[in-house]
């Protein structure tokens, strides 16, 4: 029998944002002298408003959210080009962790999965660019949902794909509101701050 084991991005298989703020790596940070966009009105004005609301649950695409909305922040280029230098910025892999998944891939019992918040674009990024599908079965994005975690219909979406399980699906997220969701599920779920915090648990670690 196989055990489903999922992983969130942001903050667990890529060094980016965070749920605990002193944990995140920001992508940010040079926004305003490389793209001439103030990264705090980028993100109060472009990502609390339409990318959430619509972007990220699949209602709309990045590139045309950025095209109408870019210009009111100030920059006057294609959205393509920014949103690559978005890509780039924000794609330093956790190593260590992906590591010992390279670990786990070998074993015949897991079968491997993502479950992210994601538009289309990044999400593919993330499977072809990075090689991201290279080590796991699947990736479960909000946009490919029409969901958001940790939204009932995000946990149907996923279960529905995955079929039934011998066992509570285990799940490494950084976000609390997520691992509450995932409980209520009746999944495993496993507050992630440090590659220690999958490597300890003793399911993995007798893998590993």
């Amino acid at each position: 029998m196989t055990r489903a084991v999922f992983f969130d991005v942001d903050g667990v298989l890529v060094h980016g944002m965070h749920a605990r703020p002193e944990l995140s790596r920001r992508w940010d940070t040079s926004l305003l002298a490389d793209m001439g966009v103030d990264p705090v009105r980028f993100t109060n004005e472009f990502i609390f408003d339409v990318f959430i609301k619509k972007v990220i649950v699949g209602k709309m695409s990045v590139i045309e959210a950025l095209e109408r909305h870019l210009p009111s922040l100030g920059y006057k280029g294609s959205p393509m080009v920014f949103h690559h230098y978005w890509l780039m910025q924000d794609s330093v892999l956790n190593q260590p962790l992906l590591d010992h998944i390279r670990t786990l891939r070998t074993r015949p019992d897991i079968r491997l999965y993502i479950a992210t918040n994601q538009e289309h674009l990044r999400a593919t990024w993330l499977w072809s660019h990075l090689g991201l599908g290279d080590l796991f079965d699947d990736i479960f994005y909000s946009a490919r949902a029409g969901v958001r975690k940790p939204e009932k219909g995000f946990f149907d979406f996923v279960e529905q794909r995955i079929g039934p399980q011998s066992e509570p699906p285990l799940f490494f997220d950084d976000t609390p509101k997520v691992i509450d969701g995932a409980r209520a599920r009746g999944w495993e779920a496993v507050l992630f701050d440090t590659v220690d915090d999958c490597t300890s648990h003793p399911w993995i670690a007798a893998r590993l």
